[in-house]
């Protein structure tokens, strides 16, 4: 079969590539980023300075992710500890944005919003496209390092896989301990959707059953075992219908909407740890010295209303 296809162009990457780009224009300048193509209508940007998370990603043309009006900003321009420890807020921008790992949700004990994952660089040990395989795959790889002399250290490692003329990408990430002593680690997959795909009639179901959202609210369901939470709108202005699903293996699902006008962002949110009642995190995982913990996201997207 992939001979047939060889047969029938000059290069590959007509078909599908990953690309490594540099933004050079305002706050986002020197901005390293992987551009993905799958050739079946999954376009995204890996940013290797915001932590290897996603910025921009569309699906047959159509944006999904929800964007910060400062765009993706350069690390260097990034403060987590101002505005209170809100400052990722100044920030937060793209469809993922993972936070950890000495903290999760509202900043506690002198640690900010969402700890100090976001926004850092990484560093990209592998990334291409793999034509020999079975089923052909695009791929990126990394680590970023957060560690204090007197706290938590760990190693953050992420594999993205994405199938050549597939429409899903796939996370493999794990933390390890570098430290000398055990230390507590939270992670969450603050997944954010924006018009179109977040309109007046777009629906949520977790596992099988309807999920009602209200704006402003923060809802954070169990999942012992993992679960799949699926959104999906059917045609809306000169859009046409599209879903979406996110598979996960984490013990918590957090959702949160903001429907105010020029926002309109709904979150959809895997976590190993609890929403407590003041915003902050419950117990996440302990580590000790060496000991690793991985976890597997999976993003599929699609032409159907119901996510499917």
């Amino acid at each position: 079969m992939m001979h047939d296809v060889v047969e029938k162009v000059a290069s590959l990457r007509q078909l599908a590539s990953v690309r490594q780009i540099t933004l050079d224009d305002g706050p986002e300048r020197g901005v390293r980023a992987i551009s993905f193509d799958t050739g079946g209508g999954l376009a995204f940007w890996v940013l290797a300075d915001r932590s290897l998370d996603i910025g921009p990603l569309s699906f047959r043309g159509m944006p999904l992710a929800w964007q910060h009006p400062a765009g993706f900003i350069a690390p260097g321009l990034h403060h987590a500890e101002a505005d209170g420890g809100t400052g990722i807020e100044r920030s937060l921008s793209g469809f993922l944005v993972t936070c950890g790992l000495d903290n999760a949700r509202q900043p506690r004990d002198g640690l900010p919003l969402h700890g100090s994952l976001p926004l850092t660089p990484a560093r990209v040990t592998a990334c291409g496209e793999d034509w020999a395989r079975p089923v052909p795959l695009l791929f990126a790889e990394g680590e970023v390092v957060t560690a204090h002399l007197r706290g938590a250290c760990f190693r953050f490692h992420r594999r993205i896989e994405a199938e050549v003329g597939g429409r899903s990408l796939t996370l493999i990430d794990r933390v390890e301990n570098i430290g000398p002593e055990t230390a507590e680690m939270h992670i969450l997959y603050h997944a954010n959707f924006g018009y179109p795909m977040v309109a007046a009639d777009t629906r949520l179901w977790l596992d099988a059953a309807p999920l009602a959202t209200m704006d402003g609210e923060v809802r954070c369901h169990p999942t012992p075992g993992g679960a799949s939470i699926r959104m999906g709108r059917p045609d809306c202005d000169a859009w046409p219908a599209v879903g979406a699903k996110i598979e996960s293996d984490l013990p918590f699902m957090q959702v949160w909407k903001d429907a105010r006008p020029r926002r309109n962002i709904l979150a959809l949110e895997p976590s190993n740890c609890d929403r407590e009642a003041d915003g902050t995190s419950g117990p996440g995982n302990t580590l000790t010295p060496g000991e690793s913990w991985q976890t597997r996201l999976r993003f599929t997207f699609s032409s159907n209303s119901q996510g499917e």
